[in-house]
This record gives C-alpha cells, sequence and structure tokens, in this order.
C-alpha cells in the first residue's frame, strides 16, 4: 500500500505496538487518529511524531473497554472530518488467573476490548473502505489464539476469536481491493504484562518493532494471517502435529502461576 496521504486510525497507540505502528505509519506520510484511555500519553505521542515527521496527528481519548464507545468514536472521527484508510485495532489486554477466582466484570470488559471493539470498529469503517476500492485493516491476534490456554482461558479465547474473525473477513473483501490482516505476536516486549503480570509470560520477547514489520509485509504480501517470528510460528504450528490434550497440557504449564500445583 501507499501509505503516504492517507490516515490511519491506531487504537492502544499511547504505548508498545500501538506506537510503533504510529510511528512507522507517520514516518511513511500518514496522517493519524490516535486512540488509547491515556489522554497525556497520546498527546505526548502526537506532538513528538509531528515534530519528527510533520504529519496530521489527532488524539482521541476513549476506553473502548465500555459498550457503546465504538459508536462514539465514529461519531467523533466522523466529526473531525477524517477518512480513515488503515485501521488498525490493537487495543486489548489479558488477564491472568483461573476464571473461578476473576472479576467477572473484568473478563467482560476484556471480551468486549478484545472482540466487539474490533467488531464494530471494522463494521464502521470497512464499508467506506469497499467503497472507495481502497484501504486495509490490521487486527492484533496473539499466538494464545492457537490453542486454549489454562489460567488465561478468556484472553486466549478471545484472541481465538480475532484471528477466526479477520481470516473469514480476508475473505469476504479479497476482490473489493482492501486489504486484511491478522498478526499475531508472542511474548513482546511492551507493558502488556503490566497488566497481565509476568507469570503470564512464555519463550523470548521479540520487540514491537518486529511485530509492526512483520505485520506490514504480510499486509503487502495479501496475507490473510501472519505469526511474528520463526520461534512462534513453530509454537503456534503445534496442535498440527501433537495430540490435542499434550497442546493443551503444554499451554497450561507455560502460564501456570507461580507456587500453583502441577
Amino acid at each position: 500500500m501507499e501509505f503516504r496521504g492517507q490516515t490511519a486510525l491506531i487504537t492502544g497507540a499511547s504505548t508498545g505496538i500501538g506506537a510503533v505502528f504510529a510511528h512507522e505509519m507517520a514516518a511513511r506520510g500518514a496522517h493519524l487518529i490516535l486512540v488509547a484511555r491515556g489522554e497525556e500519553k497520546l498527546r505526548a505521542l502526537a506532538a513528538e511524531i509531528t515534530a519528527a515527521h510533520g504529519v496530521r496527528v489527532d488524539v482521541l481519548p476513549a476506553d473502548l473497554a465500555r459498550s457503546g464507545a465504538g459508536a462514539d468514536l465514529a461519531g467523533r472521527v466522523a466529526a473531525l472530518g477524517r477518512t480513515v484508510d488503515l485501521l488498525i485495532n490493537n487495543a486489548g489486554f489479558a488477564t491472568h488467573g483461573d476464571v473461578e477466582e476473576a472479576d467477572p466484570v473484568r473478563l467482560l470488559e476484556q471480551v468486549q476490548l478484545n472482540c466487539a471493539a474490533v467488531v464494530e470498529l471494522t463494521a464502521r469503517f470497512l464499508p467506506a473502505m469497499t467503497a472507495r476500492g481502497a484501504g486495509a485493516i490490521i487486527n492484533v491476534a496473539s499466538t494464545a489464539a492457537f490453542q486454549p490456554v489454562a489460567h488465561m482461558a478468556v484472553y486466549s479465547a478471545s484472541k481465538a476469536f480475532v484471528l477466526s474473525f479477520t481470516e473469514a473477513l480476508w475473505g469476504e473483501v479479497k476482490a473489493t481491493g482492501v486489504k486484511v490482516l491478522a498478526v499475531s505476536p508472542g511474548a513482546t516486549e511492551t507493558p502488556f504484562f503490566d497488566v497481565a503480570g509476568e507469570d503470564a509470560s512464555f519463550g523470548k520477547r521479540r520487540t514491537p518493532e518486529q511485530v509492526v514489520a512483520t505485520a506490514l509485509r504480510g499486509l503487502a504480501q495479501g496475507r490473510p494471517s501472519v505469526v511474528d517470528g520463526c520461534a512462534n510460528a513453530l509454537a503456534a504450528n503445534l496442535q498440527r502435529f501433537l495430540p490435542h490434550r499434550a497442546v493443551l497440557g503444554i499451554a497450561e504449564r507455560s502460564v501456570r502461576p507461580r507456587g500453583s500445583a502441577a
């Protein structure tokens, strides 16, 4: 894709993978709409990017874990008179621990942000892309999407949803000129683990720059999905070669809370 002069809307843009996407898109000449909960971080990032690249950056603070936030965000984008050419659904979070001990409200917020917000923003911005015959959507899934993960049951299920939804969407729009991609990172060096906890980390962490490079390469190749990193790709495909119960056991042990019984 030619990004110069286009507008990219990035959720979860204040840190980590989202912030790197913002820098990379701006470096390629795209204007930005940055979305996250933390307004102060967003404005600092916007100032940095504007100074470095001279592109237009709008900041729209929003909590997409709140029901109705997607509709509100779409309305605010329309009020700015902006057209979204590239939608990057990056916002998401994980909780680590067993469902029986979890806060039900927090689990529902996770589903709302990781799944419902992705669907709603896609459905709101996709029709204009297909009408123009151009545009792209990148949804951030996870290697956790490839098998159920005990102790992170809702997170792995939510990312399986994102992966399945995105690949199906790719099939729906592949003849329209719109590109759709799911990128599945493994453990990545971001503030993700400030929320999920260190026990949720498995394997060597890659950088958000590597994840973004993988995503943009996959988008350029027209792929429906891509896993970031060779080791992560091998791990994601274990389920093809091992019995299902063995895969479940490996996944459970990889994020088992420290001190828990086997």
